[in-house]
């Protein structure tokens, strides 16, 4: 015969507890309240809580501003593409890309997304961009243009195949 085993809830065994500290005169202690702080990305604009020592830590790292995760890891790349210089420097590029951002690209996302493709073509025109260089052998010298490398088409392997079955099916037949 199978043994039934009786269960209990978390909140049964939590208040279980509760009353035998009560009865034994010991107060548990309560866990720490956290004061939040609602602080907003000057990058950004993302509203979100943080804990009052966090938001002083953040702020200190980057010059009284208040920047969120996202925008922070934004920061550390543009300080790396820089050569690790200066913290101010990235932290100003990035603000003037988001403000940018957020002034044209929330009112006039088609504007905004004309914009992007004009700095991007502006970025590859100028070799300021590592696009993918031709590796055709016949290019020694000359500048090198963005292109997308082309191996071999597709149609030889696909007549080839389409050849075979044919045979096969009419080899089949006879």
């Amino acid at each position: 015969m199978e043994i039934l085993q009786r269960t209990i809830s978390d909140i049964a065994s939590e208040l279980s507890k509760e009353a035998a500290c009560e009865a034994n005169g010991k107060a548990r202690p309560l866990p720490p309240i956290y004061e939040l702080e609602d602080a907003k990305c000057e990058c950004c604009g993302m509203s979100e809580e943080y804990k009052l020592e966090y938001a002083r830590r953040v702020r200190e790292k980057f010059s009284g501003k208040m920047v969120c995760k996202l925008c922070a890891e934004a920061v550390r790349v543009e300080m790396e593409r820089n050569g690790g210089r200066n913290w101010e420097e990235a932290l100003n590029a990035h603000m003037s890309a988001c403000m940018w951002s957020n002034r044209i690209g929330r009112a006039y996302s088609v504007l905004y997304q004309a914009e992007a493709m004009r700095a991007i073509l502006n970025k590859s025109s100028s070799g300021g961009c590592s696009w993918p260089k031709s590796i055709n052998p016949r290019d020694k010298g000359g500048p090198k243009k963005a292109a997308i490398a082309r191996s071999l088409s597709c149609i030889l392997a696909i007549t080839r195949d389409t050849n075979y079955y044919r045979t096969t099916s009419e080899s089949i037949a006879n």
